[in-house]
């Protein structure tokens, strides 16, 4: 049973914001408002529902005692019933903690672990397979910076994802992926097994993260392509230093102006993912049943080639369709990620 006191809180909340959005917001809390009305808003829609259903289960039971409405409250009651509880937990669901960096954009980083060649082809493998996810989603999909071998492998890929609910359904891809598969230099045959490290980090915006002028270095350098070979004849590539941490991240592309932006997203990024891994450690308590903690270093998910088969070690799901993974359809995983994620998050709630 939910608590009545935490459903009229937020029906509270709710009318207090529609009230200031009406006339009586300050014009520096319209966004952040709105973006909480927009949020609330489903959740609100689902308590009046759960309670109309709870006054009508109330009704039924009142109509066993009516001759003439018997009939009718017994055929009706075996449906209420069967709907509440249902509409309780879609409730619970809805009101879980929410992680206040599920809605922004994401910074996505790609690079080979171990493997050589074969990790740097499945590198590329890997980042095809979010650009086709985030197209499918309907997401913009920016690479920031895109560092090739000659072979066509990726040496380091970093790439902005917005859209909706972004950083929600990305975040639990952080981890060590692992690849089982015949590389096309093995002339016998033999399968090998390399690694990608995939990095998923919130975008942090100005406000999150001060990066005083005093605390960075940034140098300019010839960018240069696949093998060496010069891209333009510009020093317009970017490495940007961040002294206090010892962070280095660079950027590429044409326009210096460009790079530097780049560069600085990315670090405010990874900045404002350290402070929110500070946050998480002093939390004893954490659960340890978790999806995953999201550290690069934890083997999260093994994609056999041979078997066409992918299976994410964290929740002992195994999909024999790994085609159509490896072409973005990893939808199916990234749900099943979110409903194990909230499932230990109620059981920790209720226990």
């Amino acid at each position: 049973m939910i608590p009545k006191d935490a459903l009229d809180q937020i029906l509270q909340r709710f009318e207090f914001i529609e009230a200031k959005l009406s006339g009586g917001a300050a014009p520096a809390e319209i966004a952040s408002l709105s973006r909480e009305y927009s949020d609330l808003k489903p959740v609100v829609s689902q308590i009046h529902a759960y309670r109309q259903a709870v006054a009508d289960l109330a009704e039924a039971v009142e109509m066993l005692g009516d001759p003439e409405m018997r009939a009718l409250a017994e055929e009706e009651m075996p449906r209420i019933k069967a709907q509440i509880p249902l509409m309780e937990q879609a409730l619970q669901i809805a009101l879980l903690p929410k992680d206040a960096a599920d809605a922004r954009p994401a910074i996505l980083e790609i690079r080979p672990g171990t493997g050589g060649d074969e990790a740097a082809l499945f590198a590329g493998d890997l980042l095809r397979m979010y650009q086709k996810y985030a197209e499918l989603q309907g997401w913009s999909f920016q690479l920031l910076e895109l560092s090739e071998f000659e072979l066509g492998g990726v040496r380091e890929a970093m790439a902005r994802v917005e859209g909706e609910g972004v950083f929600a359904r990305l975040k639990f891809e952080s981890g060590v992926h692992r690849v089982q598969r015949v590389p096309a230099t093995e002339a016998s045959g033999r399968i090998h097994t390399s690694a990608a490290t995939v990095a998923v980090l919130p975008e942090a915006e100005e406000v999150d993260i001060d990066i005083p002028a005093t605390d960075i270095r940034i140098d300019t350098m010839r960018a240069s392509g696949a093998g060496g070979q010069h891209v333009n004849t510009t020093d317009s590539a970017v490495r940007i230093t961040h002294l206090p941490t010892g962070l280095i991240v660079t950027s590429s592309e044409k326009s210096q102006h460009q790079n530097r932006a780049n560069a600085m997203a990315v670090l405010r990024a990874r900045l404002f993912e350290m402070e929110r891994e500070r946050i998480a450690g002093e939390r004893a308590d954490s659960r340890k049943t978790q999806v995953g903690s999201g550290d690069r270093s934890e083997r999260i998910r093994t994609y056999n080639f041979p078997q066409g088969r992918m299976t994410d070690h964290r929740i002992n799901l195994t999909l024999y369709s790994l085609d159509k993974v490896m072409q973005g359809e990893i939808r199916e995983i990234i749900e099943a990620l979110i409903a194990h994620d909230q499932a230990e998050k109620l059981a920790e709630m209720n226990g």
